[in-house]
């Protein structure tokens, strides 16, 4: 078991446990800690199988998942928490308590309590189980299995190579070497908006760069953090307690203002439209754009063709590959880009792929995200 990542399953369907185990079993780097059939149970396992990763449902009899976040915060228990529940699906203000309590992030069960299509969320759940398992085991300082040493283990050598390859690419695996960076068009201009797509990993994430960022700064911000359609508002809200700056939900036609900072709806692609001495926001609901809607692509390309090299694009934590291409495209245009580096990022894939592209001109951390975001939107040029 050694470097690989151990999970508590907390829900109170016998069927669900053995779901979500079945997916944590089947997963490359991922070992089923227990079981628990509510908060009470789960407090009593966790000093004996001392698990890397909780995965909470928040509806459950004697504690349900609220009550037992706010039990593990009185306890000092700082193992990362993904809620896996129903009620996501129809509570985003006691899905935002639960994030507000210290869980890491959610993944709607896709059809009830009881969900036997609950497969259908696999890629997003093992991914969140992987990325913040893996940062929680480093801060621990445990070991965390590579790629190649997982693939030599004897269990897996019977597993396609390619397969378990593609599987770390997607999750773990550092950067390679990032190839040259395409012709700037023309040189950075004076920073006069900030285009910020983050997915995985996020909420945590904003949470300490809006935290941080300088009450002062007057350079408007929007942001495509993915997420499902409901929730969005609320987030805005959670977000618009702990910043200085205001924190809204974009609606369609919203100006683009100084100072203000606006979170893309869900399921809604963000794009902004330049007028001659104003820029307001577009909703669509045209098709998803690398596997998303909203977009970070979208949103990239949109602030590139609207700001030219007037723009600071940002990648922050997520899997797969979305922002990676039309981050590049502010970067032409003669804008500054950054990313989130390796170290801190909870699932290192958007800003990794960006970075093998060429497309990020410096690689930041989490902790110091909106000290720079502020020195170069405050840079004269």
């Amino acid at each position: 078991m050694s470097g690989e990542i151990s999970v508590l399953i907390v829900d109170d369907s016998a069927l669900m446990r053995n779901l979500i185990g079945r997916m944590v079993e089947d997963t490359p780097g991922l070992v089923l800690a227990d079981k628990a059939m509510n908060g009470v149970f789960a407090l009593q396992k966790i000093p004996r199988v001392n698990p890397d990763i909780i995965c909470l449902d928040l509806e459950m009899p004697e504690m349900n998942g609220i009550e037992f976040l706010k039990e593990r915060k009185k306890r000092g228990i700082n193992i990362p928490v993904v809620i896996l529940s129903s009620i996501a699906a129809r509570g985003a203000e006691i899905t935002m308590e639960a994030l507000s309590l210290g869980a890491s992030d959610f993944i709607q069960k896709p059809s009830g309590s009881v969900s036997e299509d609950i497969h259908t969320v696999k890629d997003a759940l093992v991914g969140m189980l992987l990325g913040y398992g893996g940062a929680y085991r480093r801060s621990q300082g445990k070991k965390v299995l590579s790629p190649a040493e997982y693939a030599k283990k004897p269990e897996v050598t019977a597993r396609p190579t390619s397969d378990i390859a593609a599987h770390f690419k997607m999750i773990l695996a550092p950067a390679v070497t990032p190839a040259r960076p395409p012709a700037q068009i023309r040189k950075p201009g004076k920073t006069e908006i900030i285009a910020i797509g983050i997915s995985t990993g996020g909420p945590d994430a904003l949470r300490v760069v809006f935290s941080k960022i300088d009450a002062d700064l007057k350079v408007p911000i929007v942001v495509v953090q993915h997420m499902p359609a409901g929730f969005t508002n609320e987030f805005a809200k959670s977000l618009d307690r702990i910043c200085p700056l205001d924190v809204k939900e974009a609606e369609d036609g919203d100006p683009i203002q100084n100072g203000r900072i606006l979170i893309a709806q869900g399921n809604k692609h963000l794009e902004i439209e330049k007028k001659s001495f104003s820029a307001v926001v577009r909703l669509s609901d045209a098709p998803q754009v690398s596997g998303h809607r909203p977009s970070a692509d979208v949103l990239f390309a949109s602030v590139a063709m609207a700001y030219q090299n007037h723009a600071l694009g940002v990648i922050m934590t997520g899997m797969g590959r979305d922002g990676a291409a039309q981050i590049g495209t502010i970067f032409k245009e003669g804008g500054m880009t950054l990313g989130q580096d390796e170290g801190s990022a909870v699932v290192y894939g958007m800003p990794r792929v960006a970075y093998e592209l060429g497309h990020v001109m410096e690689q930041v951390s989490l902790d110091n995200m909106a000290r720079r975001i502020c020195e170069i939107a405050k840079e004269p040029r």
